[in-house]
């Protein structure tokens, strides 16, 4: 909070002083924390992990969202819970209207609980949630040195190389938007929006007035963002390239390359304009949703009912597992494919035994009924958000769309309310808490927030 305060200051904002306020308030309480569990020792299991989990996520979400309550934007708690949210989520969905004319201190703010968050995310893809077995994360658990129950074998260091990487490209990334025009305030936070899929901008016009420079830099970070980071630090520490391998890249760049094509084509039946630019906004805005990070180059909303309707199951998916984005994961569609594979050869041979594999890695059946589980239960909660969103009075298209947005942490919707062109703002108060559960819920990759629900979870306790 100290950054969007001195932004403040220096621009002459009377915000600085909330969020002054809010760093001592918030440093305080963190201090108090602290002296109080010092000297405990806890064992890490299952359950309490959940509950971690579960803590962190809602209290920095409510944390980050007092200085935004009491600054000058005049929003309800709920609004200010739903941008917080969004913002750590790396969702990236807003409530505010008139970006163009915010104090810079705000606008930090958001795109600094993209990068805590996106940080977040990783971590916990990595670290916490494959001890945890969600959602059949368990293949993704880092080597061991040693015997132990711990999830962080070896945190510390993985920690340090995480940080500095994600560090890195994002400096990286702030000084290509640079090079193309951005200006400096503008290319920082674009970058932190960018390196952590979350889709924060700085505009309202998100990035239609940038130059085809900039969206060619914003395709490849996020790119990047979505791929498995593991990989990426993996290959660094041991220095080899082969080492930044990882079987969900090409199917993802596959998907990505295939929708980008069949995109472009019905772009161009709907709108003039060089083609080399349609290809680029379209590239951008494929990559945008499904790495779920949600900027927006253009009103797809205008490319036809077919481009519309395969940009809707873009959502869905999601990039690759360790990395920033949100959605189904390329993983699960992976193993659920080879499952259907081994299954359908199975129908024609009977007593043949095909292991279902995750590139050449073998499967236990108990991962590939994880997995299942898993986006049966995802497609069940965004039925359930959806119905629940369509109660409050919203029309078909902005409930659906809406829901499955918020689930997978894309950012925008479709139609003239919450679609590329508009904003979550019109909402009612009830629609904006759905929202900002259906975002919790899609970021803990949802199981994990389940589970507190279950009576076996509470039993012995």
């Amino acid at each position: 909070m100290l950054l969007p305060m001195l932004a403040d200051l220096v621009a002459g904002n009377e915000d600085w002083q909330v969020f002054g306020i809010s760093a001592v308030l918030v440093g305080g309480l963190s201090l108090t924390v602290i002296a109080m569990t010092q000297g405990a020792t806890v064992r890490f299991s299952p359950r309490f992990g959940f509950m971690l989990l579960n803590a962190l996520w809602l209290s920095t979400s409510l944390v980050a969202a007092v200085p935004l309550y009491f600054s000058s934007l005049d929003m309800t708690f709920g609004e200010a819970f739903f941008e917080s949210v969004s913002g750590l989520t790396t969702t990236g969905a807003t409530v505010i209207v008139g970006l163009d004319n915010l104090p810079p201190g705000i606008l930090l703010w958001r795109s600094i609980t993209h990068f805590v968050g996106g940080i977040g995310v990783v971590a916990m893809g990595l670290l916490l949630l494959p001890f945890l077995n969600v959602g059949g994360m368990q293949i993704f658990k880092l080597e061991s040195s040693g015997a132990t129950d711990s999830p962080f074998p070896r945190v510390r260091q993985f920690s340090i190389a995480l940080i500095g990487f994600y560090v890195s490209i994002t400096l990286a990334c702030a000084l290509a938007y640079n090079a193309t025009g951005m200006s400096s305030f503008d290319s920082l936070n674009h970058a932190m929006a960018t390196v952590s899929t979350g889709g924060f901008a700085t505009t309202d016009a998100s990035f239609r007035n940038y130059s085809e420079g900039a969206l060619i830099v914003g395709t490849v970070f996020m790119l990047i963002g979505a791929m498995p980071f593991a990989a990426f630090i993996r290959a660094i520490v041991l220095q080899s390239p082969r080492q930044a391998f990882d079987p969900q890249m090409p199917v993802l760049l596959g998907i990505i390359a295939l929708a980008t094509a069949t995109i472009t084509i019905l772009a161009l039946e709907h709108v003039d304009g060089p083609r080399w630019a349609t290809v680029i906004h379209a590239a951008f805005n494929v990559v945008s949703i499904i790495t779920t990070t949600g900027f927006v180059s253009a009103d797809y909303d205008l490319w036809g009912p077919l481009a519309i309707m395969l940009i809707f199951l873009l959502t869905f998916l999601g990039g690759c597992s360790g990395s920033t984005s949100g959605g189904i994961k390329t993983y699960r569609l992976m193993v659920l494919f080879d499952a259907l594979r081994v299954n359908l050869a199975q129908m024609i041979r009977p007593n043949a035994v095909r292991p279902v594999r995750f590139g050449r890695q073998p499967v236990t059946p108990r991962v590939v009924q994880s997995v299942a589980v898993f986006v049966g239960v995802y497609f069940a909660i965004f039925v359930a958000v959806s119905v629940a969103l369509a109660a409050t009075g919203l029309d078909f298209t902005t409930a659906v769309t809406g829901a499955i947005t918020a689930l997978s942490n894309v950012g925008p919707g479709f139609g003239s309310i919450i679609g590329p062109a508009g904003t979550f703002e019109p909402l009612s108060e009830a629609a904006k808490w759905i929202l900002s559960v259906a975002m919790l819920l899609g970021r803990l990759e949802i199981l994990a927030v389940l589970i507190l629900f279950s009576s076996s979870f509470w039993k012995n306790f």
